[in-house]
């Protein structure tokens, strides 16, 4: 039988549309538990996690996201430029949290175990983090929504986020008013989901699974 996780993977949205209702602490907390206990390479939990409520700060953060999105709106013409002015690409007033999720690469010290060779794996793990956070505020019924349309430099500026520490994901959350059968970017024509035997190599790039071995 499918294991449930399957099913909280398959049914993650991203949310834009949330409900004029509170998140309850214990919620909240469960979700950031989950969250922490992502991996993260040398045990590094390079993650904070900023909860943002304040209707002035989100003020703040919506402003930018408008400003922004309007210069990202001048790369698209024509029907996609038309299609994009009416997608919904956040919720930062609506819901009824903000979280902002960073990654501090300076924790434990310049020398971490696993990161000499690939340093930004500390990036790569405050991810792991925002995904499991993810599908944890599915399982309990919560949306979540991240908006990328946003400047670090400015994010770090309004959340007094000090230097050496980086924002990775600004993300909505709350109830949502719908969670929709697929991705509403899917939905409104703008792009749909890749086969995935298109995406899987054997042994070197470019080689399809099953092909014919060949020596040289």
């Amino acid at each position: 039988m499918k294991h449930p996780i399957y099913e909280v993977i398959f049914s993650r949205r991203d949310v834009r549309r949330f409900l004029p209702k509170p998140v309850p602490e214990k919620i909240l907390r469960r979700i950031l538990t989950a969250a922490h206990h992502a991996p993260s390479v040398g045990l590094m939990q390079p993650w904070n996690f900023i909860v943002v409520r304040d209707p002035a700060v989100k003020a703040k953060v919506k402003k930018m996201f408008l400003a922004e999105n309007g210069k990202a709106a001048k790369r698209f013409r024509g029907k996609r430029g038309a299609l994009y002015r009416g997608l919904k690409l956040e919720g930062i007033l609506e819901a009824p949290v903000n979280l902002c999720v960073t990654c501090d690469s300076r924790r434990f010290g310049p020398h971490v175990l696993g990161r000499n060779t690939i340093r930004k794996t500390d990036l790569y793990s405050t991810c792991c983090a925002i995904q499991n956070l993810w599908l944890a505020a599915r399982a309990e019924g919560i949306g979540v929504g991240w908006v990328s349309i946003l400047k670090n430099a400015g994010l770090k500026r309004i959340l007094k986020i000090p230097a050496g520490v980086s924002p990775v994901g600004y993300l909505c959350v709350g109830y949502p008013v719908e969670f929709l059968p697929q991705p509403e970017l899917e939905r409104a024509g703008w792009a749909s989901r890749l086969p995935l035997d298109g995406l899987v190599y054997e042994d070197r790039w470019g080689r399809k699974q099953g092909s014919p071995v060949t020596v040289s």
